[in-house]
């Protein structure tokens, strides 16, 4: 009976020593970030520190809106700017969201990147802001100020589970001036 008993319990801790929780399944965090500079700005008046687009610009505007159609963007943020807001306002409106200004000298990144986890986020800034997000987005100094003629750059940024990966495309706009 003593051998019986012994058995039982032998077999009882080993059935539960053999019961090892299933690893929990960690899904990967992907956050994306589109970077555009705003598009042309009304230049007659050089005076002016805070112009709106050219129409050249507003056509451009509605470019990015086509170009980032497809793309379910969760959040937009721009700069306290009319053109950086005006840049972003075709796709604001087909996407049906509201724009977040940000401050691009006063950005807290690491809360930036929290609160944009797993989402898609369009950023629209200046020629100077918008490479140097990028940059501190990726941890490198990479990409530099963009020209003053150039308002075509798409910077892609990804961040998987805190890994950040970046690409720089081109769009021409065949725009009317």
């Amino acid at each position: 009976m003593k051998v019986l008993k012994a058995l039982l319990i032998f077999v009882f801790v080993l059935g539960f020593a053999g019961c090892k929780e299933e690893p929990a399944v960690v899904e990967d965090t992907i956050s994306t970030f589109y970077f555009i500079r705003h598009a042309e700005k009304d230049r007659s008046d050089p005076e002016n520190m805070d112009p709106e687009l050219s129409q050249k610009g507003l056509g451009r505007a509605m470019h990015w809106a086509e170009i980032l159609d497809e793309v379910d963007i969760d959040a937009i943020y721009t700069t306290d700017y009319e053109r950086t807001q005006m840049t972003a306002a075709p796709t604001a409106v087909k996407k049906n969201l509201t724009v977040q200004i940000y401050d691009p000298a006063l950005i807290d990144l690491e809360q930036f990147k929290a609160d944009n986890l797993n989402k898609k986020v369009l950023v629209v800034g200046h020629s100077d802001s918008t490479p140097d997000f990028v940059n501190k987005l990726i941890g490198q100094e990479k990409y530099q100020q963009i020209d003053d003629n150039q308002n075509g750059s798409l910077f892609v940024v990804e961040i998987i589970n805190g890994i950040a990966t970046d690409m720089r495309l081109n769009f021409n706009c065949n725009c009317p001036d």
